[in-house]
């Protein structure tokens, strides 16, 4: 069986990902890598939900160093950008670039990313960088075949945790404002 590496940026956006890549024949090893989440707390909170996602549905779950300093320093210049802009696009080469080299340690065949389940992120954006990085990468649209709404359906079911901003402190920053103005 193929082996891919998902990374996997929450609990919540895992369910209907980890189904499509077994359906495909992928033996599915997850990855927590985000030092983009801010506070820790957040952090802290994402990951506890990321492990319930893997003992419910059975995969070995990788952990990451949470860099939040080296993270900051990546996209210095760019914490005024709107979300999906440049500072998103460093983001995500960031991660995906940390997974290619934890599969490549691990001798894992591909990797993957969930962040294209999201309706909030650009899928077109996310599988350039991962291929740009390297013929590992899987390009998916995990929003196909109402991947984001299965994945919702999972999350209510388990009741986990469903944060309201990507995780970043510039998107924290902005959804707290939106949410005062509105």
């Amino acid at each position: 069986m193929k082996k891919v590496l998902l990374h996997i940026c929450c609990g919540v956006c895992c369910a209907s990902v980890v189904n499509k890549l077994r359906e495909d024949g992928y033996e599915v090893t997850g990855y927590f890598y985000n030092p983009n989440i801010h506070p820790r707390e957040e952090y802290d909170r994402r990951l506890g939900v990321v492990r319930e996602a893997a003992k419910l549905l059975k995969f070995t779950l990788l952990e990451g160093v949470y860099e939040d300093e080296r993270w900051l320093n990546k996209v210095k210049g760019l914490e005024e950008e709107k979300e999906g802009g440049r500072r998103c696009l460093v983001c995500y080469q960031m991660r995906l670039l940390d997974t290619l080299r934890q599969a490549k340690e691990f001798g894992i065949e591909y990797f993957a990313t969930t962040l294209s389940v999201s309706p909030h992120k650009d899928v077109v954006d996310i599988n350039r960088i991962g291929s740009d990085l390297s013929p590992m990468f899987l390009s998916y649209d995990f929003k196909q075949g109402d991947g984001f709404k299965k994945t919702m359906e999972f999350a209510k079911e388990h009741e986990f945790y469903r944060q309201n901003y990507c995780g970043c402190k510039f998107s924290m920053t902005r959804q707290w404002n939106a949410a005062r103005q509105g």
